[in-house]
């Protein structure tokens, strides 16, 4: 690994000031706000906006600060490098209409999942948005366990080092050594059934798929937890999602 002399950490705190707008936050934001997401003061997190601001990738009606959509830019030229999310797309709409509840397709970004591919079903089933690049803490959704389950011995202690695990709901895993025995159940059993970690009434089960080099995917159905039980998450989604994810290491592999 390169060491931090080689790094620029102005552009790192640039990349948290982009990151406060995140998912779950108020799209307009003063500079206080900003300052407090992106833990630096409120003279950096000034110099930051108005830099975006400056650059057109924000806007500012002199006390609230929103992004514009020209920072899709950046997320738009990393997704059409990757042709085989078109055809991961079409796999998780197929899921959709066969099982009529939302599918969802991730990679582990950090201590975070990123959204790659999304097909929501007609009815809403979480309190927040969800479109690609939303970003979720791992620690706390079924395709962030999938996807840690994954990792290495080294890499998921330098996940366990970095990672807040904030607790979002009574279930939720805060414990470190809880959150590595159920990794280990989630490995053997090869597959990950959240259930109301993230948000009350929310159940969702994922499995991990490898893609080129080191890339590794996982997909999802999400569905109301009064709804669809648990027994009904493996017994009848878990079959279709092993075959879903069977067509996209297809692809992607």
């Amino acid at each position: 690994m390169q060491g931090r002399n080689e790094t620029v950490q102005s552009f790192a705190k640039g990349i948290e000031v982009l990151r406060s707008f995140g998912t779950g936050v108020d799209r307009r934001q003063t500079i206080t706000d900003v300052a407090t997401r992106a833990h630096m003061t409120r003279a950096a997190a000034r110099r930051f906006l108005y830099t975006l601001c400056e650059q057109g990738w924000a806007r500012t009606d002199g006390k609230h600060f929103e992004l514009t959509p020209a920072v899709l830019e950046v997320g738009h030229t990393y997704l059409t490098g990757m042709s085989e999310l078109d055809s991961v797309q079409d796999i998780l709409r197929d899921l959709t209409r066969e099982l009529g509840e939302s599918s969802s397709a991730a990679m582990l970004d950090g201590t975070d999942i990123i959204y790659v591919a999304r097909s929501p079903a007609s009815h809403r089933i979480m309190a927040i948005t969800l479109a690609v690049g939303a970003r979720l803490p791992a620690h706390a959704t079924s395709m962030g366990q999938a996807l840690l389950s994954q990792l290495s011995v080294n890499e998921l202690d330098n996940y366990l080092r970095a990672a807040r695990l904030t607790g979002f709901t009574p279930t939720t895993i805060t414990d470190r050594d809880a959150l590595r025995a159920r990794l280990k159940t989630v490995r053997a059993d090869g597959y990950a059934l959240v259930s109301e970690e993230l948000e009350l009434g929310l159940r969702s089960i994922s499995v991990a798929i490898q893609g080129k080099g080191k890339t590794r995917f996982a997909i999802n159905l999400s569905a109301q937890a009064a709804r669809v039980s648990a027994a009904t998450m493996v017994g009848t989604f878990l079959p279709a999602l092993q075959r879903a994810a069977r067509q996209a290491q297809m692809v992607v592999g």
